[in-house]
């Protein structure tokens, strides 16, 4: 029998939130509804990572613990997809043997078709075609936006740079860009459906178009910047090598375009960057940082990097640590180096041990800790403009506030343009407790500062998501 109703575990990188709502708009076209959780589904789809060995191990290990629930259940179908599923099928039918389903980075497309031929006798069934066969771009439009003021969409898939430690070339195959005016109808839609602000994803967005002559990034920032609508726009990833001059000065130019970019530096030693083949060097990195503060002083920069890579010597690592107190990120995501498969870097000497690297992670996060907790506590009696995403975390966690408390006692989230996330709460007694703040623009004096994240008061709401989109009530 089809399923009626999907549950869909997500692991691993924006690019795979992204690939989940597709596959859930999918779903929903052969009348499949969303369960709350697992154990109310019909169908399980697992959307994995293989970037790093623990979000394969994650992935594993939540397939483990549908063992039970498949036995209870054995009409149950279970999927896996995503990059693990692409570069380890047969490993995942043989630690996995009760899996109906495999299916590739390029087949997430096709996942209802291949689910009603799994419901109807044929499984396991694999679908891992090699990524050269991938088909053209889909377009997701309005549908999956769900009521929320930010969302996701891909305008390339793909990376020809070969980093040593990386498999995305292998798993997601070579650069592809998706042409301008497909990205745009897509943007359009969703703002449509009330998004306020769009994140645009690729590997490596610095070289969109250059293979299929698509028009440059800056030109699709320009192009995504005049949409009436959209209030806010974020970029996600930047190579260092390809951050041209032309997209350092949109950040100048481009008034919609926030002032924070995500730029990998992934180590401060030049004889790394050199084995990890990232094509820039150290003193090239810091010129570009440079003049991305002279164009935007306020930007916000945050990085990669990856700690213990094979041959990593003290003192490389301590360059590392050098660069991040001249380079001062407002943020860092930092991780222990584990060997990929098929990545070149698994066949180089001079690995570290898993005590040295973790040593050497907590001392890096610990000085990144300390810069963040003295920019927040320098932002204490300021006011910042926000785009709110909804409830606060800690509001989620109440019994039952969600349901009963008006929307002037609720602990409200968002986001700065520079990408601090702010929770705050609203008193005005003027706010109409039915009508959700979610989507909408807001001024929040800051009283207090953690390392990350920020705490205010709302001074003065800005606007609502229904102010240009009629009247809508967008839940969070």
């Amino acid at each position: 029998m089809v399923p009626k109703s999907y549950y869909i575990k997500t692991i691993g990188c924006q690019m795979n939130i992204y690939d989940s709502e597709r596959m859930a708009m999918g779903l929903a076209l052969m009348g499949c509804e969303p369960a709350p959780y697992p154990e109310e589904a019909d169908l399980i789809i697992v959307n994995t990572c293989t970037i790093r060995f623990k979000a394969e191990h994650k992935a594993f290990s939540f397939l483990g613990r549908l063992s039970g629930l498949k036995r209870k259940k054995p009409d149950l179908i279970l999927g896996v997809g995503g990059c693990v599923a692409q570069q380890e099928a047969e490993k995942i039918l043989s630690r996995s043997p009760f899996v109906d389903l495999v299916f590739g980075t390029y087949r997430v497309d096709r996942l209802p078709e291949m689910v009603k031929r799994v419901a109807f006798g044929q499984r396991p069934l694999i679908d891992v075609s090699p990524v050269e066969q991938a088909g053209a771009f889909g377009l997701m439009e309005g549908a999956r936006a769900g009521g929320r003021a930010a969302c996701f969409v891909t305008i390339m898939q793909g990376c020809d740079n070969f980093c040593s430690y990386c498999v995305v070339p292998y798993v997601r195959g070579r650069e592809r860009s998706r042409g301008q005016e497909n990205i745009l109808k897509e943007i359009q839609s969703l703002v449509d459906s009330g998004v306020r602000e769009i994140t645009l994803l690729g590997q490596n967005v610095n070289s969109y178009g250059k293979k299929e002559r698509a028009g440059s990034f800056p030109q699709l920032l320009s192009r995504v910047n005049e949409i009436d609508g959209l209030e806010r726009l974020r970029f996600t990833t930047s190579h260092p090598r390809d951050l041209s001059d032309e997209l350092i000065e949109s950040f100048g130019m481009l008034e919609k375009l926030c002032n924070h970019i995500h730029l990998p530096v992934q180590s401060g030693s030049d004889r790394i960057l050199r084995a990890m083949h990232r094509q820039y060097s150290r003193r090239q990195y810091l010129e570009r940082l440079k003049k991305l503060r002279y164009i935007l002083p306020d930007i916000a920069v945050t990085t990669d990097i990856i700690v213990g890579f094979p041959g990593e010597t003290r003192g490389d690592f301590e360059e590392t640590l050098d660069l991040v107190g001249h380079a001062d990120f407002d943020g860092l995501f930092a991780f222990t180096y584990s060997d990929r498969s098929a990545a070149p870097a698994v066949r180089l000497p001079g690995k570290i041990s898993e005590k040295e690297k973790n040593e050497r992670l907590q001392k890096l996060l610990a000085l990144q800790e300390q810069i963040n907790t003295d920019k927040n506590q320098a932002m204490i009696g300021s006011t910042v403009c926000i785009l709110v995403e909804g409830f606060s975390k800690k509001q989620h966690a109440g019994c039952g506030l969600l349901d009963s408390a008006p929307a002037c006692r609720m602990e409200w989230s968002g986001r700065t343009t520079t990408n601090k996330v702010v929770n705050f709460v609203c008193e005005d007694p003027t706010v109409d407790p039915n009508k959700s703040l979610t989507g909408g623009m807001v001024q929040v004096k800051i009283e207090k500062a953690f390392s990350h994240s920020l705490w205010g008061r709302l001074v003065r709401i800005e606007s609502r998501a229904s102010d240009s989109k009629g009247e809508r009530n967008y839940a969070a």
